[in-house]
């Protein structure tokens, strides 16, 4: 199944952005080669330019604590098997500790690092990183690959806790949501919410299907349009009914 995530409010809108990246700079670590480490590089980057819009830190603090008080009312539920219980509370108390041990800005350290602070001004203008224009970083990225992933592991690390404190809120949030079995007449679904409050949006298809959900929601209503992949210029609305699975998350 392939699944599409749509968010509803701005905070989770950060925390999807924040998971993608840091996803996407686990993917490049492993690896070896000088362009994928470049490729790191940028997305560290792209994540310090996201984490500096919100309050990510008192975010994720407040919902940790608010998630570690729901829990702690299920101890007694018979339904609720405690060693998982317990692993969930565990896994929220030590995110909390290591996000609570951040000091100052988030990311503050590698913003007071001149030499990536310039490679960050040149990478943002097109083909700005040549070795003519950085010839330090053309040094580097020509190090031994050990050396590359060890400065990238001390550049990246520190900014961990706020990977783990995502990944728990959002794995949380996955977890809190019905999955109801759909169709969209001639490729439209609308629903009106009528007061539901949700925060995320989850629609599943098969992985071969060749539909696209374009979504668009607010408090009152959920609009979805699926689409056909083509070599159209832009994707078409279907006249086909569309099967799909429909989730809607909260915390």
């Amino acid at each position: 199944m392939i699944v599409y995530e749509y968010p509803l409010n701005e905070r989770i809108r950060t925390l999807l952005r924040m998971e993608d990246l840091f996803e996407r700079v686990g993917h490049f670590l492993g690896q070896q080669d000088a362009q994928s480490h470049h490729a790191a590089l940028l997305t560290l980057f792209e994540i310090l330019e996201v984490a500096s819009r919100a309050d990510l830190k008192s975010d994720l603090l407040q919902e940790l604590e608010r998630q570690k008080q729901m829990l702690q009312t299920l101890r007694s539920n018979p339904d609720i098997r405690e060693d998982v219980l317990n692993q969930v509370l565990a896994d929220i108390e030590r995110a909390a500790t290591q996000l609570f041990a951040m000091t100052g800005k988030i990311g503050q350290y590698l913003r007071e690092n001149e030499w990536l602070m310039s490679i960050k001004q040149r990478t943002s203008i097109p083909g700005g990183a040549c070795e003519f224009d950085l010839p330090s970083y053309h040094f580097w990225l020509h190090r031994d690959s050990a050396h590359r992933l060890v400065d990238l592991d001390k550049w990246i690390s520190p900014l961990y806790p706020i990977r783990d404190g995502t990944g728990i809120v959002l794995k949380l949030l996955r977890e809190g949501g019905h999955p109801l079995n759909m169709t969209a007449q001639a490729g439209t679904f609308s629903q009106m919410l009528g007061g539901k409050l949700a925060h995320l949006v989850r629609i599943r298809l098969p992985e071969n299907s060749q539909y696209i959900p374009e979504t668009s929601a607010n408090k009152y209503a959920l609009n979805v349009r699926f689409t056909m992949f083509g070599s159209e210029p832009r994707p078409r609305l279907t006249e086909a009914d569309v099967d799909f699975e429909l989730t809607f998350c909260n915390l």
